[in-house]
């Protein structure tokens, strides 16, 4: 009796000591996989601008935990290339060098933003814009040669060069649209527990880039139409159908020097020409190749690049907005709708930011933010037909380089927006013109960085609840007493049995 008694202990006690290793094992793996945590430092992005005027460098950050594989992203600090533009250069290295040194002045400013051990995984883009793609029209071996240049330039700074190349205008486009958005929380939004989701209802507003050399406009549709300007984007998870279409040559320079051309064609005094867009009193001598050395203006017979003329300002406001839509194709459209040199768009709906030159133009009459068509309207006949004396102490702020253009350059909005796009006196007021949103600058840029950031890896770092040792040391204990109890019980059962 009391043998099966000490039996039935002995057996108790292997038992209780497998089950119990058995628990303890599972337990260790649960408990090391279950509060696991990730800790994830901050990504880094630059991405350079490099435009019809200049070229700027944007450093950009975002957790790396993502949302919806996108990162939430914020410009940093950006740094103006103190430069031409790159469409200017040469091609050469040694001709280019102030350039190169203006570039590594922004990089070494950008570097002090970056902590050390981030800076070589911090990832650099390039994105040329219009001038570029003039330049490619207008000389593509010199546009090789400079484009190849900055490349071998970009990959020798310190940080993990990814690309530089020319965007298309319909790229441009829809970064601009993506930046705006973003920016204004339309894509996302912090909830009462402080997490990001979508906002309710999840409306975008459309896009509106005025450069140098080209103009861009981008609006989110329902349904995809026929062509290359029907663009497809996932953000945060969610689809959106934009449409966008960038008309180069019609960026506010360009499409002042169609206009400048188009003053030299009238048939007034052939000593002088007038200019109904510039202000009586201003009087200015052009050379030729100011107007005509583009790839957006046919250069007329017997071209001298060094002839020069005299254009006086007349102020007449009715004849410059006449002279101005003369530069757009109105009538020429095979679809339902168009908006100008017969590019098919649909209708213009909600709101839309305008950015860069809208911006300047409209500050530049007072009327930035929203406003009325009609107090627009009136703000640029008021303008327009000012005296230059006057104007200019009205208007100190602005240097007279840039405030001769901007006549033209309202009457240009104007032809642009209502004719071209087809805003009218009701959804005019949704239009704001904006240079920023909060602190942050609109452009293309952040609207890249923001797409790009889908395909940039997040640097995680795994803690463990249990150290890496310690855990070996676990399962192999663990391990180790539930092998032990199999073989006791073994043994038990073929004592018991024989």
């Amino acid at each position: 009796m009391e043998k099966r008694i000490g039996y039935k202990c002995r057996i108790g006690g292997v038992v209780l000591l497998l089950l119990t290793s058995i628990a303890a094992l599972i337990a260790v793996a649960v408990i090391q996989h279950t509060w696991r945590s990730e800790q994830y430092s901050p990504e880094y992005g630059i991405v350079i601008d490099s435009g019809s005027s200049r070229s700027t460098m944007f450093l950009y950050e975002w957790p790396g935990e993502k949302e919806n594989e996108t990162g939430v992203v914020k410009e940093k600090t950006e740094c103006k290339v103190n430069a031409i533009p790159i469409s200017e250069m040469t091609g050469d290295k040694q001709k280019d060098a102030e350039v190169w040194e203006a570039f590594k002045n922004c990089t070494d400013q950008i570097l002090k933003e970056i902590p050390v051990e981030k800076q070589k995984s911090t990832s650099l883009f390039l994105g040329a814009t219009a001038g570029m793609r003039l330049l490619q029209l207008k000389d593509e071996s010199r546009s090789e040669k400079v484009m190849r240049n900055l490349r071998t330039y970009l990959n020798s700074l310190p940080f993990n060069f990814q690309n530089a190349s020319i965007i298309s205008g319909e790229e441009e486009g829809l970064y601009g649209w993506i930046t705006v958005n973003y920016l204004m929380d339309n894509f996302l939004e912090r909830n009462l527990v402080n997490t990001y989701m979508r906002p309710h209802g999840a409306k975008t507003v459309g896009s509106m880039d005025l450069g140098g050399a080209s103009t861009q406009i981008a609006f989110a549709v329902q349904e995809p139409g026929q062509g290359p300007d029907y663009m497809h984007v996932k953000l945060y998870g969610y689809p959106y159908i934009v449409y966008t279409h960038s008309f180069l040559c019609y960026g506010k320079n360009e499409a002042d020097k169609r206009f400048l051309a188009k003053v030299l064609e009238s048939t007034s005094n052939q000593s002088y020409k007038t200019n109904p867009c510039y202000q009586k009193g201003y009087n200015e001598t052009i050379k030729f190749s100011a107007i005509y050395d583009t790839q957006c203006n046919q250069k007329p017979k017997n071209y001298n690049p060094d002839q020069s003329v005299l254009i006086v300002g007349t102020g007449d406001t009715e004849q410059c907005g006449k002279l101005v839509e003369s530069i757009f194709d109105f009538k020429t459209c095979s679809s339902s709708q168009c908006s100008f040199n017969g590019v098919e768009q649909p209708p213009v709906t909600g709101d839309f930011m305008a950015y860069a030159g809208f911006f300047f133009i409209s500050k530049a009459l007072g009327k930035n933010g929203t406003s009325e068509l009609d107090d627009f309207e009136l703000a640029m006949r008021e303008f327009c037909t000012s005296d230059w004396e006057n104007l200019t102490v009205q208007k100190k702020d602005i240097k007279a380089k840039y405030l001769k253009t901007y006549c033209f350059g309202a009457h240009y909005v104007h032809a642009l927006l209502v004719k071209g796009y087809k805003f009218d006196n009701e959804n005019w007021k949704n239009i704001n013109f904006q240079r920023y949103v909060g602190n942050t600058s609109i452009g293309w840029s952040l609207g890249y960085m923001l797409s790009m950031s889908n395909m940039i890896p997040s640097d995680v770092k795994v803690i463990l609840p249990i150290a890496d040792p310690v855990f070996s040391g676990l399962i192999f204990l663990f391990t180790a007493l539930i092998i032990i109890g199999v073989v006791l019980v073994s043994i038990i059962i073929v004592r018991m049995c024989f």
